[in-house]
């Protein structure tokens, strides 16, 4: 294991990990939309630069990392999770955009939710030119709350296509998302499972990569198949998780792993994924 944790950041493991879809590499850089804003990643400096002047602690580099990874290293599971991905960060990126990709993301995989909300960016995104590259914004709540159905169906959400519009319509009208990131892990899980489209693992997800919830702990088919194999003498986990047994695991798996059991679900994740050689941005 590394041993500068707190510095060390792989800019790789961390954007291929899950958290975000609308990245690419450039040679010696990552760009990224991260809402009305693209950001671009210098690999060996790690600096990061922003079309709009904006700082970001996007690699959450105040988080004291050397305290969680002796925190979520219970067991050597963890322990070989952490070490086969060095350098792993949770991403502190644009609440919006994030509710909307894992809304997307929803009984899919990472290169059709990549598809997908390319296809709304670039159907609905202001075009902006950024180090003389082209990129389109991601749409404001107002601009997808009053697409049609129909225009977001051509974008290839299929059924979600009314939860897009309907979630656009709530966060445009009655919730301001950024007023969440200081409230508790179930006062917001609550707010965001009211909204269309949000079930337990997709709030989790937003909670966890946008909202500074590193208590949360998502749930989809990779961490049921991690925990079902590896913690089987610890937690009773069913293929598919009612909401009483969603909310019962979380409860377990917080007492287990502690208060930044969000990190260790990482790392969990993106192992599995890899074990499986499943493909990455």
């Amino acid at each position: 294991m590394k041993t500068n944790w707190n510095e060390y950041i792989n800019i790789e493991n961390s954007i291929n990990s899950g958290q975000v879809f609308l990245w690419e590499q450039d040679n010696n850089s990552w760009y990224g939309i991260n809402g009305n804003d693209v950001l671009l990643i210098n690999k060996k400096t790690k600096k990061i630069s922003t079309y709009t002047g904006k700082k970001y602690d996007f690699f959450r580099r105040k988080d004291n990392m050397l305290k969680i990874i002796m925190e979520i290293s219970k067991d050597e599971i963890v322990n070989l999770a952490i070490a086969s991905s060095p350098g792993l960060r949770l991403l502190r990126q644009d609440p919006y955009q994030c509710l909307m990709s894992f809304i997307v993301a929803s009984n899919s995989n990472i290169q059709k939710i990549r598809d997908t909300l390319l296809r709304i960016c670039n159907k609905f995104g202001e075009e902006i030119s950024f180090h003389n590259k082209k990129f389109k914004l991601f749409p404001k709540p107002d601009i997808l709350g009053s697409a049609t159905v129909k225009d977001l169906v051509d974008c290839g959400l299929g059924y979600r296509a009314k939860y897009i519009k309907s979630a656009s319509k709530a966060l445009d009208d009655k919730i301001d998302l950024k007023n969440l990131i200081n409230k508790d892990y179930f006062t917001v899980r609550d707010q965001l499972i009211k909204i269309d489209g949000i079930g337990h693992k997709t709030a989790d997800c937003i909670m966890l990569f946008s909202l500074n919830k590193l208590d949360s702990f998502p749930l989809d088919r990779w961490m049921v198949r991690c925990i079902s194999k590896n913690y089987s003498k610890l937690f009773k986990i069913s293929e598919k998780l009612t909401a009483k047994q969603y909310e019962k695991m979380h409860v377990d798996i917080v007492d287990y792993f502690g208060r930044y059991a969000g990190y260790a679900q990482q790392f969990l994740f993106k192992t599995e994924r890899d074990i499986k050689s499943k493909k990455w941005l």
